[in-house]
Order: structure tokens, then sequence, then C-alpha cells
């Protein structure tokens, strides 16, 4: 308690402490901060910091960042990606989004494609990458266990990524959302940022495109689905490379971006 009595504000370990701190972040840098802070969710620290402490055998040498992983990419982009989560040995290792595990590369090679990254790989922070136009982000922070978050986590995660968003709002223009989780997870989080969800929603699906009206606040925004780069799509053959350098070429256009894609 404070001098006055009223409580203060909640601890990084409170499940309240996401969406005190994102409502209250007046800029990107700010909001990052504060979500690097995070441990709001007890099995989701746990877990990110076992993996740093146990590691994978190739980066046996490396000190893993092992705390929340922020979004990547300017504060004025016209696009934003949206993930599931980092990956324990990817982001998590790294401390960047999408960067140093198999589905980062695929990924960013795919954004360089179209002319929308500095380089095709992703290897660790301070590589010399860089984003025109787009910001990387997730609806989940930390990387869970077997890649799956929980329904809890996932909401308690959920003001990260609403905040940025609507930061993002003046700028943004289009989204693409990675896999059926990232689609699930987008809708109530743009709901959130200010804009107006249609009813019903749409069933996420590759290439799933979704319109969402201006507001007196909001910009139109057009929303496009991809299935996730995962090594079990890509391997298979669900996603291609092609098919992905599309769905990002069309968002690139859509974001009034330059980029090397098809015309929409």
């Amino acid at each position: 308690m404070d001098v006055t009595g009223a409580a203060g504000p909640p601890t990084s370990d409170d499940g309240a402490y996401p969406g005190y701190r994102a409502a209250r972040s007046r800029g990107l840098g700010e909001l990052d901060t504060h979500l690097t802070r995070c441990r709001a969710c007890p099995r989701l620290v746990a877990w990110r910091e076992q993996v740093a402490t146990t590691r994978r055998r190739a980066f046996h040498d490396e000190e893993y960042w092992a705390k929340p992983v922020p979004g990547f990419g300017p504060s004025d982009a016209a696009l934003a990606i949206v993930g599931l989560a980092p990956a324990a040995h990817g982001g998590n290792r790294t401390g960047r989004m999408f960067t140093g595990d198999a589905s980062g590369d695929f990924l960013f090679a795919a954004l360089h494609a179209v002319g929308l990254a500095s380089q095709s790989r992703a290897t660790h922070r301070g590589d010399g990458l860089a984003l025109y136009g787009v910001r990387v982000t997730a609806p989940v922070h930390c990387a869970p266990p077997q890649n799956k978050p929980t329904p809890a986590e996932r909401d308690t995660c959920r003001p990260w990524l609403s905040a940025e968003l609507a930061l993002l709002g003046p700028s943004l223009r289009a989204v693409v959302a990675l896999g059926a989780f990232g689609w699930q997870s987008l809708l109530p989080a743009l709901g959130a940022a200010g804009w107006q969800m249609p009813r019903p929603r749409l069933a996420f699906g590759h290439g799933a495109r979704l319109t969402l009206p201006a507001t007196d606040e909001r910009q139109e925004l057009r929303i496009l689905g991809s299935y996730h780069p995962s090594q079990r799509n890509t391997f298979t053959g669900r996603l291609t490379f092609a098919m992905l350098v599309d769905v990002l070429a069309r968002a690139a256009a859509l974001a009034g971006l330059r980029s090397e894609g098809p015309e929409v």
C-alpha cells in the first residue's frame, strides 16, 4: 500500500501486470521494456528459464535471452506479421522474434524475396537484419512447452499485442496472421485495440482475407491468413516457399509497401 492507502501498481509476477503496463506505455520502446520484465505466467517463466539452463548441445556455449521476446521492426510499420510464440531454442535464445530457428529462416527468406528484409537469414540480435515497413510479433511472448500456450496464457499476454497494434495504428494498413493460433489470437487483440470485428468472425485458412472497416480512430485494415512456417508445414509441403511469398507480396501491396511479388 502507498501512503494514500491505495494499492500500488502490480508487480511483474502479477497476472494484472500486462494489462496495467501495456495500457500505460506511450511508445513501442516503453512497451517492449515493460514486456521484457513480465513474469505473469508461472509455467512459461519456469520453462523459458529451464531451457536456458539445460540448453541444446549446439548452443551449449551461448547465453540464452530467457525473457519475454518483444516484437521486431520499425515503429511506423505499415504491415504486421503475427505468429504464435518464440521458439525455445530460437527467440528464447536470441531475444529476437523468429530468429535462430527453422521457422524464422523460412519467414525471413520469404520477406527478403519480397523485398521487405535486408537479408534472408536471422541468426542473432545485431546480425544486421533490418525490416522495411514490417513488424514481426506474436500473441504469446514467452516460449511455451511443446510450443503450446494455454488459453489462459494467451489471454494474460493479449494486452501486449493489443497495445502494440494500437501504437502501430497510425501507420498500420495490413496484418498477416501465421497459423490458426495467430489468426484466432489476433482478432480479439485488434478488437481491444479499437477496430470493429465482423460477426460472425471469418474462420482461418491459408489465403483467408478480411477487411476491418475504418472507425473514427482507426483506418481500414486488411487481414490475411497464412499457414505457419513450422517445420511440420514446410517439410510436408503444406506451406511452400512460393505460397508464403505470395501472401507476403499481397500483404505488402495492400499495405502500400514496395515489393517484388505479384500485383493484387
